[in-house]
């Protein structure tokens, strides 16, 4: 009897002990895909000082995003995400008043270098890889509205832009809540002979992700 007793003893210790050694595991040293979603509050900017001024707009942000570690404290994350970006206008024209929005539809893939000086709290920061996918112009006034569906072969309009982005990521468990800013290093005009104002994006972001 004793030596049963002594037995389920060292059961129950060995158990619990691989509980705990399970749960105090860091998770910073762990591969992790994960999806998001959330928001752009986008505009554009114009570093060679042409006069273009513009208002912000908002725009959708959904992608996914794998957590490489090297290590307890670096880390590699790279994200693919499409990106809505753009920006709002108004003034006037012919005595009219006129609202004019730009939405750019992108797709984004940040790498990011991962800083984890704790679970909780994770810094990045890298290069990003824009594509456009597509833009859409709307231009209304108080008796008409125009939409219209950009065609980019005969306007010389970048594509692939690259830029930078940084961020961070609150993580709780699989609740990852993230912010970014990033903006183009290049602008969208391509050699510069489109009609198409020139200017760079440049947006904060705002998403929550759940990660497996």
């Amino acid at each position: 009897m004793n030596k049963i007793n002594l037995m389920i003893i060292t059961l129950t210790t060995m158990s619990l002990g691989a509980i705990a050694q399970e749960t105090t595991s860091d998770s910073r040293e762990q591969f992790k895909i994960g999806i998001k979603g959330g928001f752009n509050y986008a505009n554009v900017y114009d570093s060679q000082g042409e006069e273009f001024k513009a208002d912000p707009k908002l725009g959708l942000a959904l992608g996914a995003f794998l957590i490489i570690p090297i290590g307890t404290t670096i880390g590699i994350q790279p994200e693919v995400m499409y990106s809505q970006k753009g920006f709002s206008a108004t003034g006037k024209v012919l005595g009219l008043n006129y609202d004019f929005k730009r939405t750019t539809n992108y797709l984004d893939v940040p790498l990011f270098l991962a800083l984890k000086p704790s679970e909780f709290f994770t810094i990045l920061a890298g290069p990003q890889f824009s594509y456009l996918l597509s833009r859409k112009d709307v231009f209304a006034t108080a008796i008409t509205t125009i939409e219209q569906e950009q065609e980019f072969e005969n306007d010389n309009i970048r594509k692939n832009t690259l830029g930078v982005s940084l961020g961070v990521d609150l993580n709780f468990n699989s609740l990852v809540l993230g912010a970014r800013a990033a903006w183009d290093l290049q602008n969208n005009n391509g050699d510069g002979t489109a009609t198409t104002p020139r200017y760079k994006n440049q947006w904060i972001q705002a998403t929550v992700g759940f990660k497996f």
